[in-house]
Order: structure tokens, then C-alpha cells, then sequence
């Protein structure tokens, strides 16, 4: 396919595409801004100053593995422009950064449609200095849209599973041509690398990931871990849970705290259970599924107003098998309540979810079958010892509980986590190096 045709058919079939967008929205609740005129490239405020590094991040995922990027570059003196595609990635950027977005050092905005004309004009209204993409968000218009205009473009922390390879494969010469027209690509592992180059991306080289170079807000880790040391009970946190994961995960839940009941062992050591769906839009989804099963369960949002540590939220809190959580932002303090992390996304097929903030932590981590998105991280977290993959959400809670029966086992294993991540860190100063080695040849002698 050309980038003509492509261009084309992205004309013909906008009002369909825009309806998705649209539906998808309204869906996933938050501000979208689907048809605002910065979604086309046309903007009524004065353009910005000129020179900023602009990074895309598309979503909250991505907007996440950003925050080490971008807090080196603005500690380094740069100005950074920060675009998104979804709401979650704009509300995680301005939760994230807002005392940076203050003061003006850092600026957000969406990114516009991939149509010619919105990327052309997205550019001469920002005109940054150079781009960065985070893990694999390329669009044909605007990447050639970025060469035209000579703005060198650096994938960063990229990750190409096989299957993507292959569906990217099938869009020809079209995304051939796009990966050829990066500057450089920095991939999170040896085979992401290779199958980058087989998609015609130039100066591939292996700088790893951006998520080992976690910067965990230190507040809501004391605030966790005090938290659990007053609450007394044995803590498993289910994290990122993703649609279709939940059900599963219940049922279970159920299964072991009415077998603990019959048994008469639940008051020897109470076992709370955190359930924390990855997207907002589903909070209320697990509450109904949590009340239809019978369970007893608290939101993390009753206990911030009960007075989040006080003597109120630790007795409801105590009650409770289950804890919602059902806020954004606060994965630190839920891993540094827990003692074990089961991460979701991996229990249906949907790729898996970032693990690496848990292990940080020293906790223990169990994954499921469906890991294609963090591949490498899986197999190297488990040859290190500081993770356990199993087939499904009955073996993930029962493996749990396990670990919380053998103590030394536990430390042994969180402590293996801790080792594996400072290991790998060190991509973000990679690729800062690589962002000011290209800007000091833009500059010139």
C-alpha cells in the first residue's frame, strides 16, 4: 500500500473511524476532545516557542514508561511538549506533571489524526527540535510529515512482538517506508531489535526499557507500607486487571474464602485481597460482580474519605475480603500494601501488563499465559527467579498464597526482583544521550 492510498482510504472512511472514536469515548468516559480543531491540526493560541522536545506517549501505559524520559530531560534544562491519542494518557500526563505543566516547562496537547494536512500543521504550530516515540506509536503521515520538515524522530523504548511483526508485514511497502524514515530506534531487547530491522528501521541498537528506569513516588510507597504494618493482615494485590479478568479472579476469591471459612482458619491470619482494574471506566464493573458474588469488599476511594490511615479506614478496611481499587495513580501504594503482585493483562489475551514497578518493590510476582507485550521482561524475570508464570487466575491465587505460607521463599524471591530490575536500568540515559548527540549535530559546530 502506498502512503497515497493509505491517505485516501484514512479520508474516505473518517466519518466511520470518527464514530469509533466517538463510541469508544463515550464508553471509556473521560475527556476525549474527539472532534476538537487540535485533533486536525488547527489551533486558535499563539504557537509555543520553538525547540521543544516533544515525546508521544498514546496512552496511559505508555504515558507512564515516559515519566523517567521526560523528568531527566527537564532536569537537563530541556523544554518538553508531551501528546496523546486517549484520555487516560492526557489525565495520567497532567496528574504526573503538574507542577511542571505549572510553570511551563512542559506543555500537553493531542496528537492530531494521521490526514496530511493536521500532521503538516501540527508540526509548523509546535515546530519542536526533535521527536520521540514511545514503544511502537507510528503513523505514516505524521512520521513523513516530520521528515518533510526536517525533525529528526527516534522510536524509543520500542517492543515489536512476532504476531505484530507479522500483521505490520502485511501493510507492505507503506510501514517499510515509515520505519526507514526514523532517525534512530532504540529497542527494549535483542529480538525486538531484529524485528525492527526487518521492518526497515535504521541505527537500531538495544538500550532496553524505559520501565526499569521507574521513579516510584516515595509518599505513597511509606504511605503503603504504614498503612499495611498497621492493618495487620496478609495483603495479595491483583493489578491491572483487564476486561474479561475480573469474573475469573472473583470466583475464586470466593472459592478460597469460603473453603477458609468451612475450615474455621479465616481469624488465624486474615488475607485481604486487592483488586485493581487497569481502566476507570470498568470500577463500577468490578463492584457489581464483587457485590453479586457475595463478597465483602471496600473502595480505595471510602477509605481516602474515611481518612485514608486513620483508625476509621483501617477498621472498615478490616472487614472487608476485598479492596476496589479504584483510583488512578496510586500503583506504588497498592504493591507497597501487598506482599505478593498477581498482574493482570496476562490472563486474557491481551498481551500482559507492566510488572516491573512491583518487582522494584520486592514483591513477588505471578503473570499469566499471555505475556506477548512483555516477552523478554518475562523470560528474564523468571530465568532470574523474581517471577512465576501459570496458566490461569485459580493457579495465580493459589500460588499466592503459597509464597505467603513460606516466608523465606517470599524474601527470597522479592528480593531476586529488586536485583533483576537494578540490573537493567539505565535506558533512559541512553537515549537522553542519544537525544542531545542529535540535537548537538542539528546545532552544528
Amino acid at each position: 500500500m502506498s502512503r497515497w492510498l493509505y491517505s485516501w482510504l484514512l479520508a474516505t472512511l473518517s466519518p466511520l473511524l470518527l464514530a469509533w472514536m466517538g463510541m469508544r469515548a463515550r464508553r471509556a468516559g473521560g475527556h476525549w476532545a474527539v472532534l476538537d480543531a487540535t485533533r486536525f491540526g488547527r489551533y486558535r493560541e499563539t504557537p509555543p516557542p520553538a525547540g521543544a522536545i516533544w515525546i508521544h506517549a498514546v496512552s496511559l501505559g505508555e504515558t507512564r514508561a515516559a515519566q523517567p524520559l521526560i523528568r531527566a530531560l527537564l532536569d537537563r534544562g530541556h523544554r518538553v511538549l508531551l501528546t496523546h491519542m486517549t484520555a487516560t494518557g492526557l489525565a495520567e500526563g497532567r496528574r504526573a506533571h503538574a507542577a511542571d505543566l505549572a510553570t511551563g516547562v512542559l506543555q500537553q496537547a493531542w496528537l492530531p489524526y494521521d490526514f496530511p494536512g493536521a500532521t503538516r500543521r501540527f508540526l509548523q504550530h509546535h515546530q519542536p527540535a526533535l521527536g520521540v516515540l514511545i514503544e511502537r506509536e507510528l503513523w505514516p503521515n505524521l512520521v513523513f510529515a516530520a521528515q518533510r520538515s526536517g525533525i529528526p524522530l527516534i522510536l524509543a523504548s520500542a517492543r515489536l512482538s512476532e504476531a505484530a511483526l507479522r500483521r505490520t508485514e502485511r501493510l507492505g511497502g507503506l510501514m517499510r517506508q515509515t520505519y526507514g524514515r526514523i532517525t534512530r530506534t532504540y529497542a527494549q531487547s535483542l529480538a525486538d531489535a531484529q524485528r525492527l530491522e526487518r521492518l526497515g528501521a535504521r541505527q537500531v541498537s538495544v538500550s532496553g526499557n524505559f520501565k526499569f528506569d521507574v521513579g516510584l513516588d516515595q509518599d505513597k510507597v511509606a504511605r503503603g507500607q504504614d498503612f499495611a504494618a498497621q492493618l495487620g493482615s496478609r495483603v495479595i494485590a491483583i493489578a491491572s486487571t483487564r476486561e474479561g479478568e475480573d469474573a475469573a479472579f472473583i470466583r475464586g476469591i470466593r472459592h478460597l474464602h469460603e473453603r477458609a471459612a468451612a475450615a474455621g482458619t479465616e481469624s488465624d491470619s486474615p488475607l485481604l485481597w486487592m483488586l485493581i482494574p487497569r481502566h476507570p471506566q470498568r470500577f463500577d464493573e468490578a463492584a457489581a460482580q464483587l457485590q453479586a458474588a457475595g463478597l465483602s469488599f471496600i473502595r480505595r476511594t471510602q477509605l481516602v474519605a474515611l481518612g485514608d490511615g486513620g483508625s476509621s479506614a483501617l477498621a472498615a478496611c478490616r472487614q472487608a475480603t476485598v479492596l476496589l481499587g479504584d483510583t488512578l495513580g496510586e500503583m506504588p501504594w497498592y504493591y507497597a500494601c501487598s506482599q505478593v503482585a498477581i498482574v493482570g493483562g496476562s490472563f486474557a489475551p491481551l498481551g500482559g501488563q507492566n510488572f516491573i514497578e512491583a518487582s522494584a518493590l520486592g514483591r513477588p510476582v505471578i503473570v499469566g499465559p499471555h505475556t506477548a507485550h512483555f516477552e523478554q521482561a518475562v523470560t528474564d524475570a523468571r530465568a532470574a527467579g523474581a517471577l512465576v508464570q501459570v496458566s490461569d487466575a485459580d493457579q495465580a491465587l493459589r500460588q499466592a498464597v503459597r509464597w505467603l505460607d513460606d516466608p523465606a521463599v517470599l524474601t527470597q524471591t522479592g528480593q531476586a526482583g529488586c536485583d533483576w530490575v537494578r540490573q537493567h536500568a539505565g535506558a533512559v540515559a541512553r537515549v537522553v544521550n542519544g537525544i542531545e548527540d542529535l540535537l548537538a549535530q542539528r546545532a552544528g559546530p
